[in-house]
């Protein structure tokens, strides 16, 4: 038979505690200074907000002013070109075929004036001879030594000399109308098979291209677009309940989607008439130069129209992760995370629209680390 040994259960205990460290008490985290202000409601300007498309200031749709095949174009989109330069070449053997046969017409007018000249000295000639014929024949006459037929006869032939050099110099001033005729037929055929070369009217950069070779150019049917580069503006669409609040030469802020492009400019026209679909008009603000804008972009107008109460806090004390902004209240000596909703930014202040009452104290700036709940110690006290 085995023996079994028995421990009294008071020592068993104690062994057992005696096997484990006494635990050492935890020391506190010791408060975060922070810097705190006393949120207040304060004047914010109230701002309206109307998002605008870029456009240039001077824009041109090149057409032919002539129907006729294309043969040649000599530049694609996005190209520059300078003022004059060719764009695009139709075929134009018809209109050379018009010019040519209007200088022909030149050339044959011409080619009778010299004859018609010569009829008209001729003609001079018989009249003169005429005139001093019938002079003679009168002072006869007088002294009764030709006879009553004599005198008619020269007179006869006097009337048919200056209608014969009349007749010549009609038909030689009608030459010359019909050369004038010709002149400007030619010329107009000319201006016709010019219009088979279409040139740029401005220096600028091709924004559309429609054209290819082989296609039929009608007249009016837009080919290019040609923008002038030199000044470009943002037209914006203003609600129509707005129509009294802006007007021409207010000052306005903008951005586009070149930051390094926003800034501060003036409206230069606001156009009256409403869009019945929008129910809004536009209003265009002119932008300085800037390497990069493009007609099509997209932008927004900032317009003063007075200003509000609200709660405005600095940047630094709003957090911002993915979607969401919160701010740090201090309550005690804790801070403690809230959900905020922000609404516009001016300078460096941000309005908040809901999450923050007047009278709470704000951490401004956060500083780094802190988290909802942490001990804190406020160093200074502002109002904001």
């Amino acid at each position: 038979m085995k023996a079994s040994l028995f421990l009294p259960v008071p020592l068993v205990l104690l062994a057992s505690c005696g096997s484990n460290p006494a635990s050492q008490p935890s020391n506190p985290a010791a408060p975060i200074p922070v810097h705190t202000v006393t949120v207040t409601l304060q004047d914010w300007p109230s701002t309206y907000e109307a998002s605008g498309t870029v456009r240039a200031r001077t824009s041109a749709n090149i057409a032919s002013r002539v129907t006729g095949y294309v043969q040649q174009v000599t530049l694609q989109q996005g190209d520059r070109v300078a003022a004059g330069q060719t764009l695009v070449v139709l075929d134009t053997r018809d209109l050379d075929a018009n010019y040519r046969r209007a200088d022909v017409g030149v050339a044959e007018v011409n080619s009778a004036i010299p004859e018609a000249d010569s009829a008209v000295a001729a003609a001079k000639a018989s009249l003169d001879l005429a005139r001093v014929t019938a002079k003679r024949i009168d002072e006869l006459a007088a002294k009764k030594s030709v006879s009553n037929q004599e005198v008619d006869e020269s007179n006869a032939r006097l009337q048919s000399a200056q209608a014969n050099y009349d007749m010549a110099r009609a038909k030689r001033t009608e030459l010359e109308s019909r050369l004038e005729q010709a002149t400007e037929e030619r010329h107009a055929a000319a201006i016709m098979r010019d219009y088979g070369r279409i040139g740029a009217p401005f220096a600028g950069i091709v924004t559309a291209k429609t054209v290819n070779p082989g296609d039929l150019a009608t007249t009016g049917a837009p080919l290019l677009t040609i923008e002038r580069q030199d000044g470009y503006r943002l037209e914006a669409a203003v609600d129509e309940s707005k129509l009294a609040s802006v007007r021409s030469g207010q000052s306005v802020r903008y951005a586009l989607d070149l930051p390094e492009c926003a800034g501060e400019s003036r409206v230069s026209e606001v156009v009256p008439a409403v869009d019945p679909a929008s129910r809004s008009y536009i209003a265009k603000i002119d932008l300085p130069a800037c390497t990069g804008l493009r007609s099509g972009m997209f932008g927004r107008v900032f317009f003063q129209l007075g200003s509000r109460n609200a709660i405005a806090v600095v940047s630094a004390a709003v957090t911002e992760r993915g979607q969401l902004q919160s701010v740090f209240v201090a309550e005690g000596d804790s801070a403690h995370a809230r959900l905020v909703t922000t609404g516009e930014r001016s300078g460096d202040a941000v309005e908040i629209l809901s999450g923050l009452n007047p009278g709470e104290s704000l951490i401004a700036p956060v500083p780094p680390g802190l988290a909802d709940g942490a001990k804190i110690a406020a160093i200074t006290e502002a109002r904001q």
